[in-house]
């Protein structure tokens, strides 16, 4: 097979699958890893993908940002050992920050019966815990974004600034031990910076498909946080990466 009919079959598998692994191209094409590489990197001269660990997703879908909906049912088992494991972390009676994210929603469906100041930027996790009477919740006001039904802006980070919170659970659109914690909207990002400031303890819920996607507004390095929970599916060597950092990587 010559080199432009095997990257033509790369670029279709792209539009099919949206994202290309190494491993599996070079195992379907029967040639080296070496060879999907380098058809790949050819491929971003052009304009067409972005390289990332393992593999390389279609240009086009960087800052894309699906809604709170689509994203839930994305690696909905994972997200769920997540938030069970992230459940460890959370103690007794303190200060808590969930930040807006389907995984940190999970979590708030999840909180043990306990004395809380909960504070979100978050409608869905809002929604689930107003009528829990154990818990003293704070909803930061704002402008609030239709994709992910978060508040941002300056009124949620003029209140954070004031703030010192226990514990902070924290979502992210991609992550990676170069570029750390991202999220393709800058005002999103700027609350998220704030969030990371008013917490004692950070802990980022993000499983492995986010891995290696860098999106356009870094919110915090991966050594400014103190736990990194994500699932088994995360490629060893990036879970060694990322420990690198100093920061804890649990595996759910």
């Amino acid at each position: 097979m010559y080199g432009a009919e095997r990257r033509q079959l790369l670029t279709q598998r792209l539009r099919q699958e949206g994202r290309i692994d190494v491993a599996a191209a070079s195992e379907d094409l029967d040639v080296a890893p070496e060879t999907i590489r380098r058809d790949l990197g050819a491929l971003e001269r052009q304009g067409f993908v972005r390289r990332v660990y393992g593999g390389a997703i279609p240009l086009e879908r960087l800052d894309f940002e699906p809604e709170v909906a689509q994203r839930d049912t994305t690696a909905s088992a994972e997200k769920d050992r997540i938030a069970r494991a992230a459940l460890e972390r959370v103690p007794e009676r303190g200060t808590l920050l969930l930040d807006a994210g389907t995984t940190t929603a999970r979590l708030a469906g999840m909180l043990p019966a306990g004395e809380f100041t909960v504070v979100t930027n978050s409608l869905p996790v809002a929604n689930q815990l107003a009528h829990r009477g154990n818990c003293d919740l704070h909803l930061l006001g704002g402008r609030v974004r239709a994709t992910t039904l978060a508040s941002v802006e300056s009124w949620a980070r003029d209140v954070l600034a004031g703030l010192t919170v226990d514990f902070g659970f924290l979502g992210a659109n991609g992550f990676s031990a170069e570029r750390g914690c991202t999220t393709p909207d800058s005002a999103e990002g700027a609350v998220k910076t704030a969030m990371v400031r008013a917490c004692r303890q950070r802990v980022l819920l993000a499983d492995h498909t986010k891995y290696g996607h860098d999106h356009f507004s870094r919110f915090a390095m991966i050594s400014e946080l103190d736990v990194l929970v994500t699932d088994s599916g995360l490629d060893p060597e990036a879970a060694e990466e990322l420990r690198a950092t100093g920061t804890d990587v649990v595996l759910a």
